[in-house]
């Protein structure tokens, strides 16, 4: 052997060089396994109304597409067909006022989940970069963020930027969340403006999360609709009076609103620079949405019908728990006007653990406050996603003799 040559490790002695641990944080649904242990006793079952997982039909538009476009021997193109990227940029403007966006400002993803957890490392962001995030939020906004070696910051995305309180980096992306997961909180149009003239002069990308926008609940946005942040009214407009939408991604899911969490059907639109930058990465990588669930995509974006239809089951199903829970004497934010969610708080000197504790005594799971950061202390998300008929057995349980004692704190 050479002499310059390195002696190869002893395979018995040498430690492995990987994998090596990628600091993400711990998965915080498996801390809810004694409480639907405890909620799986009851001897009525489960409602589980923890996680937001469709539970209704996804719509015959989309079963019939997927299954038309079934024999697909080739690779999907990773920029979306010419039918699904049209079919994007007609839905952003028919239902979220969004005008004059290209072929080249939009691309279907698998899921937006895949979108937050990977944007950050698909636009380049590197350790010493900060990335923020709703205080409140789900958590693969902290989770991208690392795995791009990125620091996350939770911020008030209701408040004035300049009153945000950033660490030491250079601050690269904002993620907005409206309506917000878990608390159902819309920022308006003039918020997300003073976010978009505050990020701009500093070259901060600003990525926004829009999946709930078609369930609001409240006035103004349930007539008037959530406004997108690819909105004409937040981004200004060029030359041409088309929205200005440098450095700005909005995302959307068919998860909720169509029940195609199984489809992973969704996609990104906006800065076509940004979209350029992602189309790349994900060409590289292979991350083409199949070809049936574009099909399918394409198909479910241009019928309103099972929209208007789903909407009217989540709106009964909140109505009935909202009058549930305060039963037991249970808050409901007063901002939480969106969304999939209740997001409840009971007496002060009850927890978050506290009350999962409480629910699972109902059989009933919910997810504790504290899995989406330390704004969520003291309260609990409830989801509309179980079937009518378990959450009408959480409404009876709620209203039984017995219920209220064990809110009572």
């Amino acid at each position: 052997m050479n002499a310059s040559t390195p002696a190869c490790p002893d395979p018995a002695t040498a430690p492995a060089a990987l994998p090596r641990p990628l600091a993400l944080p711990d998965f915080p649904w498996h801390s809810l396994r004694p409480y639907r242990q405890r909620a799986a006793q009851h001897p009525g079952g489960v409602v589980d109304l923890s996680i937001g997982t469709p539970v209704d039909p996804s719509p015959a538009i989309a079963r019939e597409a997927l299954a038309a476009a079934a024999n697909a021997p080739g690779y999907p193109p990773a920029d979306g067909t010419p039918q699904v990227r049209a079919a994007i940029i007609d839905w952003m403007r028919r239902r979220r006022g969004v005008t004059g966006l290209s072929d080249a400002a939009v691309i279907p993803t698998i899921g937006s989940k895949e979108s937050v957890a990977q944007l950050p490392l698909q636009l380049g962001a590197r350790p010493g970069d900060l990335i923020a995030h709703p205080r409140a939020a789900y958590p693969t906004y902290d989770v991208g963020a690392r795995l791009a070696g990125a620091t996350p910051v939770p911020v008030d995305t209701a408040a004035d930027p300049d009153s945000w309180e950033l660490p030491d980096g250079r601050l690269v992306a904002i993620w907005l969340n409206s309506p917000g997961n878990p608390d159902g909180h819309v920022l308006g149009v003039d918020q997300l403006a003073r976010i978009v003239a505050w990020a701009r002069p500093r070259g901060v990308v600003v990525l926004s999360d829009e999946c709930y926008a078609e369930l609001a609940w409240e006035q103004p946005w349930a007539t008037d609709g959530v406004p997108s942040l690819l909105d004409a009214r937040v981004t200004g407009t060029g030359p041409d009076g088309t929205p200005d939408l440098t450095g700005l991604l909005a995302l959307y899911s068919l998860s909720k609103q169509s029940n195609l969490a199984g489809y992973r059907a969704a996609f990104l639109a906006g800065d076509p620079t940004l979209v350029a930058a992602v189309t790349e990465v994900r060409r590289h990588t292979g991350m083409l949405p199949p070809a049936p669930v574009q099909a399918a995509l394409a198909a479910t974006l241009a019928d309103d019908a099972h929209v208007v239809a789903q909407q009217a089951v989540y709106r009964a199903r909140r109505e009935a728990l909202l009058e549930a829970t305060a039963a037991v004497g249970l808050v409901g934010d007063p901002d939480s006007v969106a969304g999939l969610y209740l997001w409840l708080s009971g007496s002060a000197s009850m927890s978050a653990w506290d009350l999962v504790g409480a629910f699972a005594e109902l059989g009933i799971v919910v997810a504790p406050g504290d899995f989406y950061g330390a704004a969520g202390a003291g309260h609990v998300r409830m989801s509309l996603t179980d079937t009518d008929e378990r959450v009408a057995a959480a409404v009876r349980r709620l209203h039984a003799p017995d219920a209220v004692a064990l809110f009572a704190g």
